[in-house]
């Protein structure tokens, strides 16, 4: 018995009908250390969490706790085991306060009185010891998702977790609120607990972790010292060849205006105003990036340009006005007029799911004269125009007959990108383009945004990872709550700087 180990997996295998999840892993995680686990979209690392947490069953293998073989049915079993898990959808519940939901499911008896007043001691210790301020009678859903965060921590430390494991934990923080989250984890561990961080994203794994484990198809690959390793040699492991990290560019040579707005405003139907008098233009031949934590207004952007939804102001396109409230303000018109649009959410907004690939490619375009030359569509000349762009854009596997749903996220994003990029737009307008996509596509999908800017395309880039901001564009602009709170060049600014900026911090604060 390895008492220095706080988690032991030995041969650990699941399967879900003829998919192997997960393929005979053992892992060992030592006590008082953070882990990293890392690998491609699908890789097994969830599923394997989702073992250690009860959540399912593995079909064989064992599971060791502070060195004693341990039986986990259920997540109530993990949780009596000392294994807590924050998710990167946080289960709480948005109108009970930050008391209810840290006692919430683990009350002492009937009576809530006693419970409460428990548990607002510890809690107030709790905060204190690890730097989580949080407001105990605040409601849920009047906190930023930053302090929702440290409420789901809190939860699990009250149910006296030694083990935390952390499901993809900054993808909603602003950098200020990451590295705060760093420190909390710091100081966990300093305190003797352990904590497994799932993460797609190198550069926490280099900064945080003491040792990383790197999953490939359900395989574990590898596990090295953190320091011992580099984000290049991680790549590798992660997709099985060698990729760039960087994104190669030359300089932007931007041209004329393409996309020009002003005083763009957007209320929803609760009579919220979204976007608040967003005035900005994009040139041929350049990028504008949009920065800012999911919710503060980009996606009414995108929605407005490309013809979801309505909106007072002025757009014009190739100096030509757009309409915003009449019956000639959508989608069709759009693509009319040389705008073509990635959207955040490639599987609800990008693609029908049950139809298959050449449906998919030809959908918004079916009336071109090449795929309805007369008063039927031609289904065969949409299967080979699919097969073309499936080549060119490496979607795998290359069969156009195959459901959007049996693909890939990776593969799912290629396809509405091959769609939309060969139709030749001015404008491009893309969200979230990597979101939940292997390293080894994100590599091909940001060499794609480059090239079409550098045939002197406009592109407008949405996007909440800061790197990919950073790295893409010529230009970023930054949105809080509904305005562009300053636009900066990328050689001149810094994630801190950006970050001020996205929590709505102006002036000589992000000067």
């Amino acid at each position: 018995m390895d008492e220095t180990l706080a988690i032991e997996l030995r041969g650990i295998s699941k399967a879900f009908g003829p998919v192997q999840a997960n393929k005979d892993i053992s892992i060992q995680v030592k006590r008082g250390s953070i882990h990293g686990i890392i690998g491609e979209n699908g890789a097994g690392k969830s599923t394997l969490m989702s073992i250690l947490y009860g959540f399912y069953r593995a079909d064989s293998g064992e599971i060791f706790i502070g060195g004693n073989k341990t039986e986990i049915p259920d997540s109530q079993a993990a949780i009596d085991a000392g294994i807590g898990m924050v998710f990167q959808h946080f289960k709480l519940v948005e109108n009970f306060s930050v008391l209810e939901n840290i006692i919430l499911g683990a009350e002492d008896g009937r009576l809530l009185k006693p419970s409460l007043s428990k548990a607002r001691k510890l809690l107030k210790k709790l905060a204190e010891d690890y730097e989580m301020d949080v407001d105990p009678d605040a409601i849920i859903q009047d906190l930023g998702v930053g302090q929702q965060q440290r409420v789901e921590i809190l939860k699990a430390l009250y149910r006296e977790a030694d083990i935390l494991i952390l499901d993809e934990p900054t993808g909603v923080l602003t950098p200020d609120e990451a590295d705060h989250l760093f420190r909390i984890l710091q100081g966990l561990r300093d305190e003797g607990k352990t904590i497994v961080l799932i993460t797609h994203k190198l550069r926490e794994i280099m900064e945080i972790t003491d040792t990383v484990s790197v999953m490939r198809r359900g395989e574990m690959t590898a596990t090295v010292k953190t320091a011992e390793t580099s984000p290049e040699q991680l790549a590798e492991l992660m997709v099985g060849r060698k990729v760039l990290l960087r994104v190669d560019k030359t300089p932007a040579k931007p041209g004329d205006v393409i996309l020009h707005v002003e005083n763009l405003r957007v209320v929803d139907g609760q009579k919220v105003e979204r976007l608040r008098g967003i005035d900005l233009e994009i040139r041929a031949g350049e990028v504008l990036g949009i920065a800012g934590v999911a919710g503060n207004g980009q996606s009414e952007l995108l929605e407005v340009l490309g013809g979801y939804a309505r909106g007072t102001g002025t757009i014009r396109v190739n100096g030509q006005p757009i309409d915003l409230t009449g019956n000639a303000s959508d989608a069709r018109s759009r693509r009319a007029r040389g705008i073509a649009h990635v959207p955040e959410d490639r599987q609800r907004e990008g693609l029908i799911m049950d139809f298959a690939a050449w449906e998919n490619i030809a959908f918004g375009y079916q009336d071109d004269p090449e795929f309805a030359p007369g008063l039927l569509m031609d289904h065969g000349a949409m299967r080979r125009d699919c097969e073309g762009k499936m080549e060119r854009f490496d979607v795998r596997p290359p069969d156009p007959t195959l459901a959007a749903k049996n693909f890939s996220g990776g593969n799912q994003q290629k396809i509405v990108l091959a769609r939309e990029i060969e139709r030749n737009p001015d404008l491009l307008l893309i969200g979230q383009p990597t979101r939940g996509v292997d390293i080894g596509a994100i590599e091909f999908i940001h060499q794609q945004i480059i090239a079409l800017r550098d045939q002197g395309k406009a592109i407008l880039l949405v996007s909440v990872e800061l790197d990919e901001i950073m790295a893409l564009s010529d230009r970023i602009a930054v949105m809080f709550d509904g305005r562009i709170m300053g636009e900066r060049l990328p050689s001149e600014t810094d994630q801190r700087e950006l970050g001020l900026l996205m929590a709505g911090m102006t002036g000589t604060a992000a000067a």
